[in-house]
């Protein structure tokens, strides 16, 4: 059991308050009280077109793709540093995945390598903000709008982060949130799909609701509701929308308490070792303090720190591994090297960052780490 884990979930304190609410009102299942709540505080702070809560991000993925009438013979581009929902959502609708390479600065997708991908069978590109960091989306954007294609961001780890003043997931044809436990904010499991192409509302809200048109029927815009179209239940309860709803409230409380451990972090490093350790935010980006990982001189290295963490108890983690190497997809990839994304994956150590790590514990985890790297550097 590690003394320090690399992520515990905040509680608020209302949580239960809230749950105990929903019970109350006498409607548990999925698009009560809360769920609208959620849905528009998202819409309202974020300028979304459409906010639609489901039972992971993965969901939201898997939605996006039905939404998009993937299918066979259809080709995605996505990010190989990534985790695999993002790919599952297409593959599970028959469509093939060109994997793109990171960028040198971050594992972002780099726009610069896209357009060489697209074939007359390409249907979209799916970036992914790597630790809530953005992607550079007007490139993508424009090499999108140039092919027609669609843009859908996987805003997984996103909440609160910007793009030259835009909130992520506001900027695609469509995005993905998630509000999984390891998130900024949580409901445990859960997520949510953002529309902001209007064609997409109403096809999505049958999608989402096992293929019917039930959320019309409610709104009394037709008489009866049956089912017109593919779809799955991808409604979370009542339960999960009011534990969600009493992390949205405090938003801004959970964001400074987080952004103020990651500038620790930060400047501990950067006081140690230079810019090198330490993750290079855009200019054009923000910093939502979802994660704060380094990028270690080498495999060999990153693995004795994590080593090093471990002896005393602190669970640090990598991430990744690139997914066109993965069992289920490198006999599927078209064999093209894709060097950086390798080389995140190979180095890149995430340390603990959640709510409640404390001034005592963060200097623990920093001191063990410049020992660990001090050590191996005077070899």
């Amino acid at each position: 059991m590690h003394s320090i884990p690399f992520n515990k979930p905040h509680l608020t304190g209302k949580e239960l308050e809230y749950i105990a609410e929903a019970a109350g009102n006498g409607k548990l299942s999925g698009d009560g009280v809360f769920s609208r709540r959620c849905q528009t505080f998202l819409e309202d702070r974020y300028g979304f077109k459409k906010c639609l809560l489901t039972t992971s991000c993965t969901d939201a993925l898997e939605m996006v793709a039905i939404l998009l009438n993937i299918r066979e013979g259809d080709e995605v581009i996505m990010p190989s540093y990534t985790f695999v929902s993002t790919a599952n959502a297409f593959v599970l609708r028959g469509a093939s995945i060109v994997f793109a390479d990171s960028g040198t600065d971050n594992p972002n997708i780099d726009p610069s390598g896209i357009e060489v991908l697209i074939t007359p069978r390409t249907k979209a590109i799916v970036v992914v903000h790597y630790a809530g960091v953005a992607c550079e989306m007007d490139s993508i954007m424009d090499i999108a709008n140039r092919y027609g294609l669609y843009v859908v961001e996987d805003a997984a780890k996103s909440i609160d982060s910007f793009y030259k003043g835009k909130p992520l997931g506001s900027i695609g044809h469509l995005s993905t949130f998630s509000f999984h436990e390891t998130k900024n904010v949580h409901c445990g499991e859960g997520g949510c799909l953002v529309i902001n192409d209007a064609r997409f509302i109403e096809r999505a809200e049958i999608i989402r609701d096992k293929g019917t048109n039930r959320a019309s029927f409610f709104r009394g815009e037709v008489d009866k509701y049956t089912w017109v179209d593919v779809g799955s239940s991808f409604l979370p309860s009542e339960i999960n929308a009011a534990f969600l709803w009493a992390q949205l409230e405090n938003l801004d409380i959970i964001q400074q308490k987080r952004l103020e451990i990651w500038d620790r972090y930060a400047s501990y490093f950067v006081a140690m070792e230079g810019d090198g350790l330490v993750p290079q935010i855009p200019l054009f980006a923000t910093n939502n303090a979802h994660m704060f990982y380094m990028l270690m001189e080498s495999q060999a290295k990153r693995d004795q720190v994590i080593k090093a963490l471990a002896a005393k108890k602190i669970m640090g983690v990598f991430h990744y591994l690139p997914l066109h190497q993965s069992p289920f997809y490198q006999n599927r990839h078209d064999g093209r090297e894709l060097a950086r994304a390798v080389d995140f994956s190979e180095r890149l150590v995430r340390l603990p960052l959640f709510y409640s790590l404390t001034l005592e514990e963060q200097h623990l985890i920093c001191e063990t780490i410049a020992s660990t790297l001090t050590a191996a550097y005077t070899r």
